[in-house]
């Protein structure tokens, strides 16, 4: 076979393979094809109805809308500053009136990263093509998604102008903290129109929408400014400015409009609802899906809780030496005393009122949700229940309060010492319990096991970390006000619980329920010894270390603990009635310990407790009395508060227990 005969069978061979090989991707690309058409999303007429969206309203338990949000204002093309279209321009997209749709060089370019530079994944979506993305549903990254975005940016191009397609981008944009399109951006950040917009204050826009959140101007302003520095650089290299005025206005100091109560939701509450809505709907579906939110707010009880809190706190600053942090410590706390306080429907768990701090637009941090602070002696009641339940204990049984030594595998002693570092000897258990004696809670806990308290603890609804030790009876591990005061609800409820929940109903536009929350309760402690419980968590609020509640002239019967933690760092108070359960909590955001003028340690009863007390008064007014109703088995009798037997006429300070019936 000659060496031409060869070569030509080698490159009809090729030709072949090529015709083949061509055959197969045209044929790919039909199906392709095939699969991206159908169901395409409609493109609006006009274009600028994509932007149409309605706004989210937030209502109140009893039907009162009380926050509405999103929805989009549209601003024409020629109500927005030149500068700021060219610095969009320049770094979106600055082939956009030369291209119909789709940057040839760009996407080729995308491609060969993508296909060939592994780890990296480069995009080459025209200003088009990001609008197209807009009118599909879903955002998830595939070949044929692309495709489809590729195909309806094309039926846009064919269908409108650059200036009403340009136009439709700048009013749907994302700029952060809930400003979307130039027109909310423009205002948000610097209080005036889209048309008065400087060069410098508009390449500080244009770089936002890269990542609203990492250039948030108010958080990161460096972060804003260094962006700001690659727009105007973007500018230059187009063509769109000369590098004199790209100095120029990278020089200029940009001056951010106060962050407003118009920037976000004006309280804790609304901002913990708009966060599980983020979560479950997406940022997008809850600024301009329409949905209606009908919470589980009670207006009235949230203002009083956020009174009640506010003027506590000041009174505890009046109180305290505000002088004695070093230098250091008052600049990283600049925050000062702090506070959250969470109110929840007992036989629901609906939230009523929560609040997480003085001051919402000055500190944020939502401290009633966060699972953080230590709550002292407010765990007790977890060890308490089961010491009644597995060591079948009564509330007369007797301990002693003595130093107490308790040996740890591995470790030294665990050697827990009272506040008041006195002990009282021989006492019945309702005694040590009002008083909150931790020598006697060390030897309980010793006894029944640290996994007796947290298997209790768990049972009532906490859900934060709890390791297997002794000192988790002494609340050790950090919990939230919100966990509190719904776990100390499965106690006012007779041991049924209740998961708490702030949101009653979602609904989309078109009303169609999308999420609905059922009340259910799910029966966890045995009713008997949760009633012998209550009646010593009474005790801790007629006659314990939370009788403070009682002198401030709350009179309605209600159950509760106090905590307090290591070096006054902590001050809980968290009770109930038989309608709603309540936690405070008061203390420093990093942990400086509370003391007033004198040198005294704020205590939960001196500084948690106050604020129960003015808040459960206002939030329970002209309710009647209702008693916790006890069980058929439950009986009471006054015992000796040091022997537990039974009291005489001549027997001081007798403490009344409740008692349950010997089954046979």
């Amino acid at each position: 076979m000659t060496d031409s005969l060869r070569f030509f069978r080698a490159v009809t061979a090729f030709i072949y393979l090529m015709a083949t090989v061509g055959a197969l991707a045209g044929m790919g690309l039909f199906c392709l094809f095939l699969v991206a058409v159908k169901d395409l999303p409609q493109v609006p007429e006009p274009i600028g109805r994509i932007n149409d969206t309605p706004a989210t309203e937030i209502f109140s338990a009893d039907g009162q809308r009380i926050l509405t949000i999103g929805g989009r204002e549209t601003v024409a093309l020629d109500d927005v500053s030149y500068p700021f279209i060219q610095a969009m321009l320049a770094t979106e997209d600055h082939r956009f009136w030369e291209h119909r749709g789709v940057n040839k060089l760009r996407t080729v370019k995308a491609l060969w990263v993508t296909l060939f530079e592994s780890g990296k994944i480069q995009g080459a979506s025209t200003i088009t093509q990001q609008l197209a993305k807009n009118l599909f549903f879903s955002f998830e990254r595939t070949w044929v998604r692309k495709f489809r975005e590729l195909l309806v940016a094309l039926q846009i191009e064919a269908q409108f102008s650059k200036q009403e397609i340009l136009e439709a981008y700048i009013n749907q944009i994302p700029f952060g903290v809930g400003a979307y399109g130039i027109g909310e951006a423009a205002r948000t950040f610097f209080g005036k129109p889209a048309g008065g917009l400087t060069l410098a204050e508009a390449s500080l826009l244009a770089g936002l929408p890269k990542s609203p959140t990492r250039y948030n101007p108010f958080r990161y302003p460096e972060r804003a400014r260094a962006r700001q520095q690659v727009v105007l650089q973007r500018m230059v290299t187009t063509g769109m400015i000369s590098r004199e005025e790209a100095i120029e206005a990278q020089a200029v100091s940009v001056d951010l409009r106060a962050q407003g109560r118009s920037l976000r939701v004006d309280s804790y509450f609304l901002d913990a609802v708009m966060k599980s809505l983020e979560e479950t709907y997406s940022p997008e579906v809850v600024y301009h899906g329409g949905l209606r939110v009908y919470t589980t707010l009670d207006a009235g009880m949230q203002q009083q809780a956020e009174t009640a809190l506010q003027q506590g706190i000041a009174k505890l600053e009046a109180q305290m030496d505000m002088t004695h942090r070093s230098e250091e410590t008052r600049v990283e706390d600049d925050n000062g005393l702090q506070g959250a306080l969470v109110a929840v429907e007992v036989n629901t768990g609906a939230v009523k009122a929560l609040v997480g701090g003085r001051d919402f637009f000055q500190t944020p941090y939502n401290r009633a949700v966060q699972d953080n602070r230590q709550p002292g002696s407010g765990f007790k009641p977890f060890l308490y229940y089961g010491v009644l339940e597995n060591l079948d204990k009564t509330p007369a049984d007797v301990m002693v309060d003595q130093p107490v030594s308790i040996p740890v595998a591995g470790k030294a002693p665990w050697k827990p010492r009272n506040f008041k570092r006195t002990y009282e000897g021989a006492m019945v258990l309702k005694k040590a319990f009002t008083a909150s004696v931790n020598t006697v809670a060390a030897q309980l806990v010793s006894t029944v096991g640290p996994d007796a308290v947290i298997n209790i603890a768990r049972r009532c609804g906490i859900t934060s970390h709890l390791a297997p030790v002794y000192s988790v009876a002494l609340g050790t591990f950090g919990v939230s006000p919100l966990e509190m005061a719904a776990a100390y609800a499965t106690f006012a409820s007779g041991g049924v619980r209740h998961p708490p929940y702030w949101i009653r109903r979602v609904e989309d536009v078109s009303g169609r329920v999308l999420q609905e929350h059922i009340i259910t309760g799910e029966r966890v402690l045995n009713e008997s010894i949760n009633f012998q419980l209550v009646d010593m968590m009474a005790g801790v609020i007629d006659d314990g270390t939370g009788n403070g509640v009682r002198r401030m002239g709350f009179a309605l019967p209600a159950a509760g603990k106090t905590g307090t933690t290591n070096d006054y760092n902590d001050a809980w108070f968290t009770g109930f009635t038989p309608n709603l359960s309540t936690s405070v909590w008061v203390g420093f955001d990093r942990g400086q310990g509370m003391r007033d003028k004198n040198g005294a340690g704020i205590t939960g009863g001196r500084g948690a407790a106050p604020i129960w007390a003015q808040f459960m008064k206002q939030a329970t007014e002209g309710e009647p009395p209702r008693a916790f109703v006890a069980p058929p088995d439950i009986y009471f009798k006054k015992v000796n508060p040091e022997t537990g037997s039974l009291a005489g006429f001549w027997t001081r300070d007798p403490v009344t227990v409740a008692m349950r019936k010997k089954h046979s």
